[in-house]
């Protein structure tokens, strides 16, 4: 198990760690196949933070690694929050799509990961998530540009979905860009809310559950 105050601040060092990962799984692994698409997520990133397409890079590398640390953790055996749990249960679950296991991960590391990862950055650098604005967007933005890909990658075939495919359902009920803006809420609340060990506590919990329900609804078995 890895604690989190090992980890550096080093994007390539992130990328490394995916890699390594993505090697002790099977191809068809749930986790692995999520892990494949944040690896190159995190590696595009790292090519754009090398190209200087970042204003602040030490902010954006902040981010960056903070957001990785939540899933590293988990996937290398620390704590399970509630959200990732229906992947790493249902991960050799035959009934379950490729495409599936990438968006329940990305719902997962999205939906609660994201918010928390903000917390975490304006602590280390001792600023308010509005100056954390700018570098949010941009890896945001690099995560849209990169969706399509992904799920043109993991579609079940090479045509087109039919509407009578139940993925197809699946699909339209989960959101990037939704799950975007509601984690950048969540962080400015649970910023706001850091005065109040409590409360933001029982927030962050309740944003757990939420999560993880998202995630299981995502990873119905589908027929063949």
């Amino acid at each position: 198990m890895v604690r989190l105050e090992q980890f550096t601040t080093e994007v390539d060092t992130v990328v490394s760690r995916m890699r390594a990962l993505g090697e002790s799984w099977p191809e068809h692994d749930g986790v692995a196949v999520f892990n494949r698409v944040y690896l190159a997520v995190t590696e595009e990133v790292d090519q754009r933070l090398d190209a200087g397409c970042f204003a602040d890079r030490r902010a954006a590398i902040t981010l960056d690694v903070r957001f990785a640390e939540r899933y590293l953790s988990v996937a290398e055996e620390g704590p399970m929050p509630a959200c990732w749990r229906p992947l790493f249960q249902f991960r050799r679950h035959p009934g379950v799509r490729p495409l599936q296991f990438a968006l329940a991960g990305i719902n997962a590391h999205i939906g609660h990961d994201l918010a928390l990862a903000v917390v975490d950055a304006c602590r280390t650098l001792g600023c308010q998530p509005a100056d954390l604005e700018d570098e949010f967007d941009r890896v945001g933005d690099i995560l849209v540009s990169l969706e399509e890909r992904i799920r043109e990658d993991l579609m079940p075939g090479p045509d087109v979905l039919q509407i009578a495919d139940p993925l197809t359902h699946l699909l339209g009920s989960w959101s990037l860009e939704r799950a975007r803006e509601a984690a950048w809420a969540a962080g400015r609340a649970l910023w706001a809310l850091r005065e109040l060990p409590d409360v933001t506590e029982e927030f962050a919990q309740r944003l757990d559950a939420a999560v993880g329900f998202a995630s299981r609804m995502l990873l119905t078995p589908l027929p063949d």
